[in-house]
């Protein structure tokens, strides 16, 4: 789709073998039929829905979407090295023990590495926090830990996994396409998947639309990094399934932003985690602990 009409995070995805590329502002043909634009519909809600890829016009009417669409995280070659403003980083270093507590049984104060500006953002009915911290302000590499506020105040770590964010590191004023997570302090109310419900507290939506397919801006396979996920509610409308498209601080800004099953590289603007470890977010999840995360490269959650 162009950039124009896309309306969330969603870059191309590089094209099955023997398929003719798409490129960006190329029209799809008109389906012939209701029961083909029907379908046509479906399939272009699903693929656009991950991680930020929906491409809405007036009312939520889906205006466009790319053949193939990979996750937030999803682009071609020629996509990636237009979004790249410098090699990409050769792996994940850090200890997920960066973003725990020092102390022996695992409780803190405050959130290690949380700053009194980020601090003030989580509301105090907040029991669960997820804290993802970026390895710095242009690093697709961070570390995803679960915070848990306990009767006295204090917080205990949980799990803690090693995750991906967008290509281009993090950002304090998301837009469309910008290839950079947004900073800042979202609730966690819905999720959703390809895959049956794993156990999760949060409202699950399974939907066969949850598929993507293609490359990653490393080569990656993209297949299943929407088995699971978790929306983030940035510019999105809370309630309802992470496929919902409404965009309350409208297009430019970006949406469909999504914890979902990492593919192995970078994202669109999403946080990813291993299957796994997103089958234990999902059971750990609570809604009665109004969950949120807390999200961006650990010099500015400092701040």
């Amino acid at each position: 789709m162009s950039r124009t009409e896309r309306t969330a995070d969603l870059p191309e995805s590089r094209p099955e073998p023997g398929r003719r590329p798409r490129h960006r502002g190329e029209r799809r043909r008109p389906a012939r039929g209701r029961a083909a634009a029907a379908a046509a519909g479906t399939t272009a809600l699903l693929l656009a829905a991950a991680g930020g890829w929906m491409a809405f016009g007036p009312q939520g009417a889906l205006t466009s979407v790319a053949a193939s669409l990979s996750p937030e995280h999803a682009g071609d070659a020629t996509t990636a090295a237009r979004a790249q403003s410098g090699p990409l980083d050769e792996g994940h270093t850090s200890s997920p023990a960066a973003d725990r507590s020092d102390r022996s049984d695992g409780m803190a104060d405050e959130l290690p590495g949380v700053g009194p500006r980020f601090r003030a953002r989580i509301p105090a009915r907040t029991a669960q926090v997820l804290l993802v911290s970026g390895e710095g302000r242009d690093s697709s590499d961070s570390t995803a830990t679960l915070w848990t506020r306990t009767a006295d105040g204090r917080w205990k770590a949980g799990a803690s996994w090693r995750a991906h964010n967008a290509l281009k590191g993090w950002t304090d004023d998301h837009h469309l396409d910008d290839l950079r997570s947004p900073i800042g302090v979202y609730p966690l109310s819905d999720a959703g998947g390809l895959k049956a419900d794993p156990g999760s507290r949060l409202p699950y939506h399974r939907d066969p639309s949850f598929t993507i397919s293609g490359k990653g801006f490393e080569g990656e396979n993209l297949e299943g990094s929407f088995d699971y996920v978790v929306a983030i509610d940035y510019n999105r409308k809370a309630g309802t399934s992470p496929l919902d498209g409404t965009k309350p601080l409208g297009a430019a800004r970006g949406g469909g932003i999504w914890v979902h099953v990492d593919h192995g590289g970078p994202t669109h603007a999403c946080v990813s985690l291993a299957e796994g470890d997103m089958v234990a977010l999902l059971r750990a999840l609570d809604p009665a602990a109004h969950p949120v995360i807390v999200m961006g490269d650990r010099g500015s959650l400092a701040a």
